[in-house]
């Protein structure tokens, strides 16, 4: 596999992405201060030279005056998807701010901070998820009723959490490998890649500390090789991993946006940065065994029914406890353990939308890459995706 290169973007757009940075940092100084979040807006800040400084914002009214500048100030940017882009990010970000400075609903925050419709996901989309997995794994000689199957399909397939990370690092291994033959040459030695440690007591799945290199993967739940295989990719290669190592590599050589250094949540990019992980499977060739395709299916079901608990929370006032049930009743897999850490991560008020970019971002990504590899244009594609920050609709926008 050749290294990739980014496609060219003209002085007037890397000049305006240097403004977007110090402004989002300046946003995220702003609610760091005033609500105690230490995680913030910006969760992950690859700029550790400090090249660029936050924009100094007395206060949210200041911030939102220069995000309506920076969000009329994008329609004069020669490239159709960077004039996109840089309007919803200003959208979601002037968005963020009306949240902390005057309140936000639920259903206004989840439309407003992802650009995409506010709204869970439908009984009839879990039946059919559902009915989905039962048909297949049918096929793969479970009997019974879906609880039963899936529960046997996960007993079979279980990693006892003592060997968790070792198993985790094979799979690494192997997702490097694949990934530098038949998606991009990764840009540094695979001894530069991520470690996997295994955590309790934390509200999430999985977490990339990229400046770490470290997995954070939490054995709370009941794990799966398929399900660390798809983590292993989702959080290393080509998913978190690769996408910031390639944003890092090509804006600090002048070939990318300054904001591809920065990771923010609650703004248009979420939804694919969630989507290009859970694509990576695909785009690996990991998705063709059969209980691969099962995990795939689980994946999108959790990410269904996360959206129901995090509506019932916080759109439809339900307790904590109420969504809880729920949730569990919903759940088919991953036990007690992955149902709280699953509530934990829902209930977080700065964090509740973001269930839905798992949800939204996957097909987008997915039917791009499938689009691009029908064109014989995944080199391409590879580039235009990693090379500079996407919404759903800048995706869309690739043309194969």
């Amino acid at each position: 596999m050749t290294p990739a290169t980014p496609p060219p973007l003209s002085d007037r757009t890397l000049d305006f992405g240097r403004e977007v940075t110090r402004a989002i940092l300046g946003v995220d100084a702003l609610y760091r201060d005033e609500s105690g979040d230490q995680t913030g807006l910006a969760v992950l800040n690859m700029d550790v030279e400090g090249a660029y400084q936050p924009e100094p914002f007395p206060d949210y009214a200041a911030a939102a005056a220069r995000w309506r500048e920076l969000g009329a100030g994008a329609a004069a940017l020669p490239e159709p998807d960077r004039r996109t882009y840089y309007a919803q990010l200003a959208d979601s970000t002037r968005a963020f701010i009306r949240w902390r400075s005057e309140g936000l609903d639920f259903r206004r925050q989840l439309g407003s901070f992802l650009q995409m419709p506010a709204e869970p996901v439908a009984d009839d989309v879990l039946d059919g998820l559902r009915a989905e997995l039962h048909e297949r794994l049918g096929t793969m000689g479970y009997h019974g009723d879906l609880r039963a199957r899936a529960a046997a399909w996960e007993e079979r397939n279980r990693v006892p959490a003592e060997a968790v990370e070792e198993v985790s690092r094979e799979l690494l291994a192997e997702a490097w490998r694949r990934t530098n033959e038949r998606v991009v040459e990764i840009p540094a030695e695979e001894s530069d890649g991520m470690r996997v440690k295994a955590v309790t007591g934390v509200p999430f799945n999985a977490r990339c500390d990229y400046l770490r290199r470290t997995v954070e993967l939490n054995v709370e739940p009941v794990l799966t090789r398929p399900g660390l295989r798809h983590l292993a990719v989702h959080e290393g290669y080509p998913g978190h991993y690769v996408q910031f190592k390639l944003r890092e590599t090509w804006a600090r050589e002048g070939r990318a946006p300054a904001d591809n250094l920065l990771s923010v949540v609650n703004t248009a990019s979420s939804s694919v940065f969630e989507g290009i992980a859970d694509t990576g499977l695909s785009m690996i060739g990991w998705d063709e065994g059969d209980d691969d395709r099962v995990q795939g299916l689980m994946n999108r079901y959790r990410s269904a029914i996360g959206t129901g608990a995090a509506w019932r929370l916080h759109a439809l006032g339900r307790s904590r406890e109420e969504a809880t049930d729920w949730l569990r009743a919903q759940a088919l897999t991953g036990g007690e353990g992955w149902v709280l850490n699953r509530m934990a991560f829902v209930s977080a008020p700065a964090r509740a939308v973001l269930i839905w970019s798992y949800w939204w971002g996957e097909p987008t990504v997915s039917s791009a890459w499938t689009s691009a590899r029908a064109a014989g244009r995944t080199a391409d594609f590879v580039a235009y995706l990693y090379g500079r920050m996407h919404s759903n609709r800048t995706v869309e926008m690739f043309d194969a």
